[in-house]
């Protein structure tokens, strides 16, 4: 299994961020990386857009796991089951009352991991850590 992950801290409380996180209709204010269509409930199916140096990647993933306040994934596959498969993931760990450690990040899995992520690794860094620094600049921007 192949890894990215990515983290940042942002200097407001655990229930600003994840409302900034779910509130996927406010993405195209301030999400470069992602956009998404959907309802974060366990078992739905999502639309997801990830650009990635300006090319859109469409996907249809599942979400896996919802716990308010703490972790929202989804699961999404390319081509055939066992080919090649994300799981992509946010964590949010409280630092301090008006402090969040977002931790976000992939675990790839399938038979065709190795050579795609040879070829978006990097790219998909970029994007994680820009969607990262947006997401600190916009949410610390809703602290009152």
């Amino acid at each position: 299994m192949k890894n990215i992950e990515t983290q940042i801290l942002i200097e407001a409380p655990v229930e600003v961020v994840w409302r900034v996180l779910m509130n996927f209709e406010a993405y195209r204010d301030w999400n470069p990386f992602i956009t998404i269509e959907g309802e974060p409930v366990l078992g739905n199916k999502l639309d997801v857009i990830i650009n990635m140096d300006g090319k859109k990647n469409f996907f249809k993933p599942k979400v896996v796991v919802c716990e308010e306040g703490r972790q929202f994934e989804w699961m999404g596959k390319i081509l055939l089951k066992g080919l090649f498969a994300g799981n992509h993931y946010f964590k949010l760990h409280p630092v301090t009352e008006f402090q969040t450690q977002l931790i976000h990040g992939e675990n790839f899995s399938g038979l065709l991991q190795g050579p795609i992520m040879r070829k978006i690794r990097e790219k998909t860094m970029r994007g994680f850590e820009t969607m990262n620094i947006a997401m600190k600049e916009y949410s610390e921007n809703r602290v009152i």
